[in-house]
């Protein structure tokens, strides 16, 4: 005969003997329905990957791991960045904690035309919405943008044309006033030697190879393009910015961050 909830033991909240406080205890990687806002369609639906965690204080064996999902559940199809600081507020409440964490990493799509012919297509983004609080909320905006570099170098030494890969930018951003995932991306596409589509026919093809050709970059030239542009934006207050280059002729990557 099954005992009655009231009754049964609650391991979690025993106490601990070994003095030892955990900094983040919690899930890690539940995939759930989230709506993001879109600046052409008003918001768009994803599925995210979510990590939630709180610190554990030294006297507890453990934290209520079921409460995560139940917070979750609880903002069914209203996660979202004006939900976050909410979800933050609740986890700390619920679980008894002095910190929370969120981390929200979702694949956004952006329809892009051909620079020539104007076939539409989609573009996959990923991007996230991380943040913690303790007294204040501290969220950080983040947007993984593929694109082409054309190798300067190589450009310079060779007879015939030069070698060319594709890479890819991470952008993190901390801002006081609302920022479209839109315009991030378009600044990082800016500052490569060409932007990466998903359709493309032969005259966009022929496009895109000159506008790189045209426009050599190492991976230190785009790192501190994005930085150049992302100063300019407004309400920003604290950015990081790396890039790698899958390089084409080498065993290895190319990396640069500031």
């Amino acid at each position: 005969m099954n005992r009655p909830f009231s009754s049964l033991v609650d391991v979690q909240s025993l106490p601990d003997d070994r003095n030892i406080p955990l900094h983040r205890v919690g899930i890690k990687n539940i995939r759930y329905p989230i709506t993001v806002l879109d600046k052409v369609n008003g918001t768009q639906q994803t599925v995210a990957s979510i990590n939630m965690y709180v610190s554990l204080p030294h006297q507890f064996k453990g934290t209520h791991m079921s409460r995560f999902v139940e917070i979750l559940n609880h903002y069914h199809r209203d996660i979202n960045l004006r939900s976050f600081s909410k979800i933050l507020a609740e986890m700390k409440d619920r679980l008894n904690s002095q910190e929370a964490h969120l981390e929200i990493d979702f694949p956004y799509f952006i329809e892009k035309r051909a620079p020539v012919t104007k076939t539409p297509g989609l573009m996959e983004y990923m991007c996230g919405f991380h943040g913690s609080m303790t007294e204040q909320l501290d969220l950080v905006l983040v947007v993984n943008v593929p694109i082409t570099t054309v190798c300067p170098c190589s450009k310079e030494i060779s007879k015939y044309g030069a070698h060319n890969q594709r890479g890819k930018v991470k952008l993190w951003v901390r801002f006081d006033r609302f920022l479209w995932l839109e315009d991030l991306i378009a600044e990082v596409e800016k500052s490569s030697s060409s932007e990466v589509y998903s359709v493309l026919k032969r005259p966009d093809e022929k496009f895109v190879t000159e506008m790189g050709y045209d426009r050599p970059m190492f991976v230190e030239d785009v790192v501190r393009n994005v930085c150049q542009r992302v100063k300019k934006l407004p309400g920003i207050t604290w950015f990081r910015v790396e890039a790698e280059n899958f390089e084409s002729i080498h065993n290895h990557s190319a990396y640069a961050c500031t």
